[in-house]
């Protein structure tokens, strides 16, 4: 009687850990798709607010900069404050800015909503993270569940392409922002009743004032100046202020860290090989995706004439083998070859495909010279980001896994900001050159020529990503290592985590 009893408690439990990864999969998803998912409603909000074609940018900016910048302590307020309290707030707090963006009747009150969605989604992102690095510690488990969360984060882009289109085909561009609301609220339902709530054991550290300011300042400066580059040039003096400023105050936040008592970012939790391979991993990934999602977009809906809907479709087949390609690796190939081995051939495919996408023209069909290469990539992107996340949080004391997991988001961040400014520039060039070359009369064409120089500076990001993946990554089974570092970790010390 007792052995059923203890049995159907193990059993409760064990439904309970993946339910509490199903809410930690909306909450990401959540954030992850409204990087992209109001891109395809910017043309609708502009004709009905009457915003500048210069205005528009904003909308986007807003977002990825109080997004990017508030990361590190958004993950640091989660270890201090609890996961669970952390992770209701976050999912409050973006539901609310999201209805007031869907409500706003003006481009100012717009712009508003998004920087406050990016605030909320920086205290909930790294919390999802934290709350499932701390959950599942089993490494069988750990694995499958980081396989479902790295899908998500990697698939979560080409969803918010989807999505956008139906809803603002569908019903109206507000609704891109209204669905956050939907999401959330199942989220929160989920996260009062699934979410964990574990009591901290020992003293309450305090929060590294000066080390948060210098840190956001230094990373606001970055994507501020990256995302200045992209509209305003290289040239511009805005540009280089913003980016030497963030150089300086990111150099201060680092030696900062090494004279503070309770530093933000512990420097052992990045200078660790493997974990500063992952962050690394996760980096170049992130750039090299926007120049699939950028500038696929644009050659299917402006060379061949895809609607917003068919463009969105045009991804599912990327991200069926993305979540196959995650699965397979996180339950299969990690265990069994590490991210030494498994990331740096993710990498390889992918550059493989973003050389194919080189040859796409205005009369290629989408069976033939699109699907293929955005399957390969999709299979790349669910090879590296699992493998890469997972091995990014392993091993790191509970009492900081939230500042942890916020240095993915942040390097996914900084990547995707670092990566659409570079690639954007260097596709207006590859336009301007082709058209001085060819005449004004060229625009088509040099449009293509833009994309392709876009496609394979994003390849040549990925072969960098597989040659640095290889030299960084340690020469040990990540699998068997999983286990022994976690059993270590569980028997050396408290649960600390929330």
């Amino acid at each position: 009687m007792v052995m059923r009893m203890s049995e159907s408690s193990a059993l409760a439990t064990d439904r309970r850990r993946w339910l509490t990864l199903v809410v930690v999969g909306l909450a990401q998803l959540m954030v992850v798709l409204d990087a992209t998912v109001v891109n395809i409603a910017l043309p609708s909000a502009q004709a009905d607010l009457g915003f500048s074609d210069g205005q528009r940018q904003w909308i986007v900016t807003a977002y990825s900069l109080a997004f990017g910048s508030l990361l590190l302590l958004g993950g640091r307020l989660s270890d201090l404050m609890g996961r669970k309290r952390t992770f209701v707030i976050g999912l409050i707090g973006f539901a609310v800015a999201s209805a007031l963006g869907g409500a706003a009747p003006s481009f100012e009150l717009l712009v508003a909503a998004r920087a406050l969605q990016g605030v909320f989604g920086a205290l909930l992102a790294p919390t999802a993270l934290a709350v499932l690095t701390t959950t599942f510690t089993i490494p069988k488990e750990r694995a499958r569940a980081f396989g479902v969360f790295g899908a998500i984060a990697g698939a979560g882009g080409a969803v918010g392409l989807l999505l956008g289109g139906v809803l603002t085909e569908a019903f109206d561009w507000r609704w891109n922002l209204y669905i956050n609301v939907a999401i959330a609220a199942v989220a929160l339902v989920g996260a009062f009743v699934f979410v964990p709530s574990i009591a901290r054991t020992g003293p309450r550290p305090k929060l590294d004032i000066p080390g948060t300011l210098l840190v956001s300042a230094g990373l606001f400066a970055l994507v501020y100046g990256f995302s200045h580059a992209e509209t305003d040039g290289w040239g511009a003096p805005l540009t280089w202020g913003m980016l030497a400023g963030s150089v300086v105050f990111l150099a201060a936040f680092v030696l900062w860290q090494t004279r503070a008592g309770h530093p933000l970012l512990p420097l052992h939790i990045v200078r660790d090989r493997n974990r500063g391979a992952a962050y690394l991993s996760v980096m170049i990934a992130g750039a090299g995706m926007f120049g699939i999602f950028l500038f696929v977009t644009y050659y299917l809906q402006l060379t061949l004439g895809y609607s917003p809907i068919q463009t969105g479709l045009a991804f599912l087949p990327m991200i069926a083998m993305l979540v196959l390609a995650a699965q397979l690796g996180t339950n299969i190939f990690v265990p069994r070859f590490g991210p030494k081995i498994l990331v740096p051939i993710g990498m390889t495919i992918a550059a493989s495909g973003m050389v194919l996408l080189t040859f796409l023209d205005a009369t290629s069909s989408y069976a033939a010279h699109v699907m293929p290469p955005l399957m390969m990539i999709g299979f790349a992107m669910g090879t590296i980001m699992p493998a890469s996340m997972q091995t990014a949080t392993l091993g790191v004391d509970r009492e900081f896994a939230g500042v942890a997991s916020a240095m993915v988001n942040t390097s996914q961040q900084v990547g995707g900001s670092v990566g659409t400014a570079l690639l954007n520039t260097l596709a207006a060039t590859a336009a301007t050159d082709y058209l001085l070359e060819h005449g004004r009369d060229a625009v088509g064409d040099a449009m293509i020529a833009s994309y392709a120089a876009a496609y394979w500076w994003g390849g040549g990001f990925f072969a960098l990503g597989a040659i640095v993946s290889a030299l960084l990554f340690r020469r040990r089974n990540q699998g068997l290592s999983l286990s022994r570092e976690i059993e270590a970790e569980d028997a050396a010390e408290p649960a600390l985590s929330h």
